[in-house]
C-alpha cells in the first residue's frame, strides 16, 4: 500500500517558535512528498485540560495557526479527533487485549505522575488511545521524537497482539525518527520548552515580542568589547533560526570585530523573527477573520478521514466477532 503519514497535535496551548522547527514545518513539509494525516488531538487533551471553553480556544488556535504555516488541506487531511468518534470504539477494541504493565512501564505516565498530576485512567489509557489514532488509518509511517518512540513501539505491539489473536488486520507502523533536530534556545538560553516559561510564540503581539526579546539575559561585555564567542551566544544560536545567511554571517562578524553591541544584536534578532513569520501572521489573520472556511475545512477533513476510519473499524470489529 502507499505510504501514509500521520501526525496528531494536542490543543494544550500556544504554540512557539520551538514547536516550529522541531515539528510544524517537516511535519509541513512532508505532505508534499507523500500522502499526510494530520488531526488536533482534542480527546487527548481532556487528560489535561479541564476547562471546555480553553480547549474550544486551544483546538481553534492550532487549526489556525497549522493552516496560516502551510499545512494544505488541498494536498492532505487535516480534522479535529473528536469529529471522528470512531478512535473511541477501536480503543476499546485494543484495550481488552492490552497488557497493563504494558501501560504502567510508559514513559508518559510515570513522567506526569511524577510531577504530581493526579492519575486517572485517561493518563494512564494514552497509549491506547494514540494506538487507536494511528491503526485507524492504516498509517505506515509516524513521525515521533525520541521521546515518543516508546508509545509508537506500543502501538507496535497493540496491532500485532490483535493480528496473533484475530488474523491480519492491522497495518503495523514504522516510526520516523529525526536524528538531527536542532535544539531551538529559549529566551534564557536552555531549550526552549513551555515547562521553563521562556518561549517565543510563533504568533505573539509585536510590542509584546520585542519586549521579551529585548530583556533576554547577556553578559557584561560592553559595546566595544569583541564578542570571540558570539556563535555560543543564546541569542545569535536563536538568530540564526531566522536570519538569511549573509545577514547572520555579518551580524556575528561584527560581533566578534567589536563596537556591536547586545541591544544591537536583539533588535536584529526581533527584526529577523518578526519578518520570518510575517507572511504566516497575514495568512492567519485572514483566517481569523473567516473561521466558517476553516470550519469547513476541518469538517471536510473529517469527512475523508471518517471514509476511511470505519472500514478499518468494520474490519476490526468482523474478526472479532461484532458483526
Amino acid at each position: 500500500m502507499p505510504s501514509r503519514t500521520l501526525t496528531g497535535i494536542t490543543p494544550s496551548g500556544t504554540l512557539h517558535v520551538g514547536n516550529y522547527f522541531g515539528a510544524m514545518r517537516p511535519a509541513i513539509a512532508a505532505q508534499d512528498h507523500g500522502e499526510c494525516y494530520y488531526f488536533i488531538a482534542d480527546y487527548h487533551s481532556l487528560t489535561s485540560v479541564f476547562d471546555p471553553v480553553v480547549r474550544r480556544e486551544h483546538t481553534l488556535g492550532i487549526a489556525l495557526d497549522w493552516l496560516a504555516c502551510g499545512l494544505d488541506p488541498a494536498k492532505s487531511v487535516f480534522w479535529r479527533q473528536s469529529d471522528v468518534p470512531e478512535v473511541c470504539e477501536l480503543t476499546w477494541l485494543l484495550g481488552t487485549l492490552t497488557p497493563m504493565g504494558l501501560l504502567g512501564r510508559a514513559h508518559s505516565y510515570k513522567d506526569k505522575t511524577a510531577k504530581g498530576i493526579a492519575p486517572n485512567f485517561g493518563l494512564f489509557a494514552y497509549p491506547v488511545l494514540m494506538a487507536a489514532d494511528i491503526l485507524l488509518y492504516d498509517t505506515t509511517v509516524v513521525p515521533v521524537g525520541k521521546d515518543q518512540k516508546q508509545h509508537l513501539e506500543i502501538t507496535r505491539d497493540i496491532a500485532i497482539k490483535f493480528n496473533q489473536t484475530y488474523g491480519e488486520t492491522f497495518v503495523v507502523p514504522e516510526p520516523s525518527i529525526a536524528e538531527d533536530v536542532a535544539v531551538i534556545p529559549g529566551l534564557d538560553g536552555q531549550k526552549m520548552s513551555k515547562s521553563y516559561d521562556n518561549t517565543l510564540p510563533i504568533f505573539g503581539a509585536e510590542k509584546v515580542m520585542k519586549k521579551n526579546i529585548m530583556s533576554i539575559v547577556m553578559d557584561s561585555r560592553t559595546r566595544e568589547a569583541p564578542k570571540e564567542d558570539a556563535e555560543q551566544l543564546s541569542a545569535v544560536q536563536l538568530l540564526k533560526f531566522f536570519a538569511p545567511a549573509e545577514v547572520y554571517t555579518d551580524i556575528v562578524g561584527q560581533l566578534k570585530a567589536g563596537g556591536y553591541g547586545y541591544g544591537d544584536l536583539k533588535k536584529a534578532l526581533f527584526e529577523q523573527y518578526w519578518m520570518f513569520f510575517a507572511e504566516a501572521r497575514e495568512r492567519r489573520a485572514e483566517l481569523a477573520d473567516n473561521l466558517a472556511h476553516v470550519h469547513a475545512v476541518l469538517a471536510d477533513g473529517a469527512e475523508k478521514a471518517r471514509a476511511v476510519a470505519s472500514d478499518v473499524l468494520a474490519r476490526a470489529r468482523l474478526v472479532c466477532g461484532l458483526r
